[in-house]
């Protein structure tokens, strides 16, 4: 199959580059999921469009089982610095994340799959907006979810490229593979004035002074020493001249966690801590967003994706990583069915670039390994099932 996927590459390549240079924003990938869906049907499977809002589901196959494969196809507001005949050509926007990579070895996967004879169906997912969420609050995943993307199916499969990672290797985490994350925003309410008589003023630099300082220590002083969670402060702003003390400072930050015990307590003491606002004479507003899930690898899922890949990498080339707190909303369709993803090398030698850089790039070389490792594990997962057995999670 890794041959069959390297007699490929350079197909993956022009697929993956040619997304790269028309990259698109989240709910806007109109032009990749029309390109997407014009390959995929020359290939030979059937495709619907508009899923999710601008997903893409396209299947091969008859009857059950159902097996996924997921690809995001969405970009960030980067303006890309590499000076590659395969720059973006859409200003102030690229594919720093890998994104065109997962749908071309995807699309190259589709191809591998095609010339297989299987019971049952193989679904490809190429979905929107994983980067980002609309105004209701929902990435792409749910989204897809909404409009049957995996209905009937008993697995699914993804992979994100890591540009920390050698190529040729994998990752690949049993149980946890990322974090939930949640994202909070705290406006403290003060009383401004001169900055020459503070003491006729409510000041709401100083309170956040205190409010970031307890926030902080939640983690450290109120919750179990053993329960995985990050609380960071991203942004501040307050006042805008320096003589002047401004009526009120807005704070944001992200929770991440494993847990859903851990993350409603947290909740809680974000709240519980804001009322030092009050008790310094302010007030507050806090408004707490609910985002992706933990993404919760299928343990016999990922004993498979391991089996396959030792064929055909070698097992000293699968690596079990520490367990991050990086999110993902692929967590959304592991709440659903069964799965795992992991994480492909992409690392070019000697280089130091990582995701979400303007200077993003990864080693093409990669990309069969993906399409290989993805087909041979639908292949031996639809001519012998993986067992219905779950073991037990919160989630």
């Amino acid at each position: 199959m890794l041959e069959k996927a390297r007699s490929l590459q350079q197909q993956m390549i022009t697929w993956r580059r040619d997304f790269h240079m028309y990259p698109e924003l989240s709910f806007a990938e109109v032009r990749t999921a029309s390109k997407i869906a014009e390959i995929a049907a020359e290939i030979g499977y059937r495709v619907r469009t508009g899923v999710g809002k601008t997903g893409v589901v396209a299947e091969i196959g008859e009857g059950k089982p159902v097996v996924a494969i997921r690809a995001d196809m969405d970009a960030l507001p980067i303006s890309e610095s590499n000076k590659v005949p395969y720059k973006s050509k859409t200003k102030g926007v690229m594919h720093a994340c890998g994104h065109d990579v997962h749908i071309a070895i995807a699309l190259g996967a589709a191809k591998l799959l095609s010339q297989e004879n299987f019971p049952g169906i193989v679904r490809f997912i190429f979905q929107p907006a994983e980067e980002v969420e609309d105004e209701e609050g929902l990435s792409g995943a749910p989204r897809m979810i909404e409009d049957g993307a995996i209905k009937d199916v008993s697995c699914v499969l993804a992979l994100h490229v890591d540009a920390s990672l050698n190529t040729g290797e994998i990752k690949i985490a049993t149980e946890y593979a990322s974090a939930g994350v949640d994202t909070f925003y705290i406006k403290i309410l003060g009383k401004g004035g001169h900055g020459s008589t503070p003491h006729k003023v409510i000041d709401p630099i100083f309170i956040s002074g205190h409010l970031i300082l307890a926030i902080h220590g939640i983690v450290s002083r109120r919750l179990r020493p053993f329960d995985p969670a990050v609380i960071s402060i991203g942004t501040i702003q307050g006042g805008q001249l320096s003589n002047v003390i401004s009526e009120e400072v807005n704070l944001s930050g992200t929770i991440r966690f494993l847990n859903p015990i851990v993350q409603q307590s947290i909740h809680t003491e974000i709240e519980n801590f804001c009322q030092i606002t009050r008790a310094m004479g302010g007030d507050y507003e806090l408004k707490i967003q609910v985002g992706y899930p933990p993404m919760h690898n299928h343990i016999e899922t990922v004993d498979l994706l391991k089996s396959v890949a030792a064929d055909l990498i070698g097992n000293n080339n699968i690596i079990t990583p520490e367990t991050e707190m990086g999110a993902e909303d692929f967590g959304f369709f592991l709440q659903k069915t069964k799965g795992a993803m992991f994480m492909l090398g992409c690392k070019i030698e000697g280089d130091t670039r990582r995701h979400h850089d303007p200077k993003f790039d990864v080693n093409e070389n990669c990309m069969p390994i993906g399409a290989a490792i993805f087909s041979q594990t639908a292949l031996r997962i639809l001519r012998k099932p993986i067992s219905t057995i779950h073991r037990d999670v919160i989630i």
